[in-house]
């Protein structure tokens, strides 16, 4: 069964307007546009990405850099992920090359060489063994993280342009979304499940009908998750591979979803919006938190902290900012979503407390933040 399900705010008393939220740090620096975030060990720091070709530390309570610069070259820097163990970050770049750095040193270990388009996103494995990366070549490649080889691949993935892809919890798929094929002069977007060991494609799923910008597997490994530009975010069972609910950003408008992120513990979703907003679900009924998180511009990329309470989000005027995530559920009275349990007592509480691109654009690239590669 599919359920299809409007945003709308949470009750609020009488007519008053929601307040309007503020971020608890912006961080400015970067000349370029942000394409990625990551939080690192400990709790005190993050990183992010940007075309302007560097990565960059931040103390994220009083938003300065800390250190120079990481860079090697101009080539603009798309996406990074830390390793599981978060003594690496791996990146991908314009130039079509994957970067290894260590966190200690804050210096590149090694590059490598294969995709010949823009790597757009690349994702760990969960033992810290294997990269998976994806281009705008189309095709996917997997590297064994020790002597940079490519041990699978490149797959020719039949997405013109391969925009993420991601492993799931066990590693033994991994999942990719894009844009295209063509077939008979439509555009089909499906998202699609690969075998990690053999590269062999194991099921394609169809339902959006715009690219697939971002991915995301629930940690229980139950639930993937996909946005796209055709303005839905949509959840699948892995174990049967069926639809399970559409989320639809905004019913009547173009409102592309850039990026998704799964809190740790699972029960939380921020989408990255077009139209400058990040959006809050709880993905225990699949419906949404509170009100937007409003920017100045387009967002592109999300990411939790470790604990869930903390949302680092990149904005296209060129700054990330952070966002006090316990403090909005706090306030809506869903603070139990942080939990990696309901707690008896809160849920009770809260129901006594809260109150019953390059392409056309609803179906390609233009207007995407990749145009500025390919025309």
């Amino acid at each position: 069964m599919v359920f299809k399900l409007r945003i709308m705010s949470s009750p609020i008393a009488g007519t008053q307007k929601p307040p309007k939220i503020k971020p608890c740090q912006k961080f400015e620096g970067h000349t370029d546009l942000l394409e990625g975030a990551i939080h690192l060990p400990g709790g005190q720091r993050m990183m992010t990405c940007s075309r302007d070709g560097s990565l960059r530390v931040w103390n994220l309570k009083n938003g300065k850099q800390v250190g120079e610069d990481w860079r090697d070259g101009d080539s603009g820097v798309w996406t990074i992920a830390l390793s599981p163990d978060g003594k690496k970050v791996v990146s991908g770049s314009e130039d079509g090359r994957v970067r290894l750095w260590d966190m200690d040193t804050s210096k590149l270990i090694t590059k490598w060489t294969g995709h010949t388009e823009t790597v757009m996103s690349v994702c760990w494995s969960q033992d810290g063994e294997r990269v998976v990366s994806g281009s705008y070549d189309g095709t996917v490649r997997e590297w064994d993280m020790e002597n940079g080889e490519t041990i699978l691949g490149p797959i020719k993935t039949g997405h013109e342009d391969v925009l993420t892809v991601v492993y799931s919890p066990d590693m033994t798929m991994f999942a990719t979304g894009g844009y295209g094929p063509t077939r008979a002069g439509l555009y089909e977007h499906p998202v699609k499940i690969w075998n990690a060991k053999t590269g062999e494609l194991v099921v394609a799923l169809k339902g959006h009908t715009g690219s697939v910008m971002c991915l995301a597997w629930t940690p229980d490994g139950k639930t993937l998750i996909s946005g796209s530009v055709d303005s839905s975010i949509r959840t699948w069972s892995t174990s049967n591979w069926k639809q399970i609910a559409v989320l639809d950003e905004l019913e009547d408008t173009w409102n592309s979803v850039h990026g998704i992120a799964i809190s740790p513990n699972g029960r939380i979703l921020a989408s990255a919006l077009f139209d400058n907003t990040v959006r809050l679900w709880n993905l225990d009924n699949n419906k949404p938190i509170s009100s937007p998180l409003n920017h100045a511009n387009r967002v592109a990329a999300v990411s939790f902290s470790a604990d869930g309470k903390l949302l680092a989000t990149c904005c296209d005027d060129n700054n990330a900012y952070t966002w006090d995530v316990y403090a909005i559920f706090k306030k809506a009275g869903l603070e139990y979503l942080l939990l990696d349990k309901p707690d008896k007592s809160l849920l009770a509480q809260a129901h006594v407390s809260r109150r019953p691109v390059r392409r056309q654009p609803s179906q390609g690239l233009s207007c995407l933040r990749t145009s500025s590669i390919k025309s």
